[in-house]
């Protein structure tokens, strides 16, 4: 029976009652009402072979995206500017008069999006603004390369090719790398490749909501599937279209099995209705355990990628990100 406690279906699994779990009491209004929206409709997703389906499917949510974005970039108070380099598209985010809080660190920013979508011009400029005025300093954002035609290596490839050329403009002391979700993944592969390549690390990480296992092995995979009213589901058909057959448990493509001694000082975020939060707190321990400068900060009640950014846990964060950069 589904309700019945005093037996698991095999040994070590914990079989749950079927129970209503309420919003937490600690949130703001702003937070429970994002909780409180109406679910999307579930995605139909091409097979992964279907190139065109993929490609189709990419294109309508970018421009989406982009277009749910454009009302609010006029808004935003950062000036942006096309500045490619390496041949990759790329778009630097100034914050406008106080805003821009500092100037001694420049933030090196990957977008999220399954590794799949969040990519194209409107998109990545809102990206290189929102970052840039999250953080309070002057961001480099990437458009990389996406499947069907751009699979495994060759987001990565863009990111360390982005990155050398800003180590040609920049003391690697003065960059802090910067990845959401798909980010965090590109973010953290992007630190041990370049170590790999004997690249100096930047001075700091920020690690938000990550996606560091792409063969999707922790407890909050199984524990917070449903209450993350973001990913409803697993990505494990984005993870494979990525990955094109590579071993999804590969460093470069699962970082949370890489070797992170010598990392930079890194912030870890995560929210308790994060279906990813046990990335974020393996990936601290792990990174303590090697000595690494590590902090990890969930929010009550939080799903993936946050509440929407215009909340007051949002800005919580935003001020921690400021904190810790500044202290690099």
């Amino acid at each position: 029976m589904a309700d019945d406690l005093t037996a698991a279906p095999t040994p070590g699994t914990a079989r749950l009652a079927a129970r209503d779990v309420p919003l937490p009491a600690a949130l703001s209004d702003a937070a429970r009402a994002i909780l409180s929206a109406p679910a999307l409709p579930p995605t139909a997703y091409p097979a992964v072979a279907d190139k065109d389906g993929w490609r189709r499917l990419i294109a309508q949510r970018d421009a989406a995206s982009a277009k749910m974005r454009e009302p609010y970039m006029a808004r935003l108070r950062a000036d942006v500017s096309a500045e490619p380099m390496a041949g990759v598209p790329v778009y630097v985010g100034r914050p406008q008069g106080e805003r821009l809080l500092d100037t001694r660190k420049i933030v090196f920013d990957i977008h999220g999006g399954a590794l799949l979508f969040g990519g194209g011009e409107g998109a990545v400029r809102f990206e290189a603004a929102a970052i840039a005025l999250r953080t309070g300093r002057v961001t480099y954002a990437l458009d990389y390369r996406v499947p069907p035609d751009g699979p495994y290596p060759a987001a990565l490839d863009d990111c360390i090719a982005v990155y050398k050329a800003l180590l040609e403009r920049f003391d690697a002391g003065r960059l802090v790398v910067s990845g959401t979700s798909a980010g965090g993944n590109l973010a953290a592969a992007l630190l041990l490749r370049a170590r790999d390549e004997g690249l100096p690390m930047p001075a700091g990480a920020l690690l938000l909501t990550p996606e560091l296992d792409l063969t999707e092995s922790g407890d909050t995979f199984h524990t917070l599937m449903g209450l993350d009213t973001v990913l409803r589901e697993r990505l494990t058909l984005m993870n494979e279209v990525y990955a094109v057959g590579a071993d999804l448990a590969h460093p470069y493509l699962s970082p949370l099995f890489g070797d992170v001694a010598g990392f930079p000082p890194t912030l870890l975020q995560a929210g308790a209705r994060d279906i990813f939060l046990s990335n974020a707190i393996i990936m601290h321990r792990k990174l303590r355990k090697a000595g690494v400068r590590a902090e990890l900060h969930v929010w009550e009640g939080m799903p993936h990628g946050g509440f929407g950014g215009l909340t007051p846990e949002d800005r919580e964060l935003n001020a921690e990100m400021q904190a810790f950069i500044a202290t690099l």
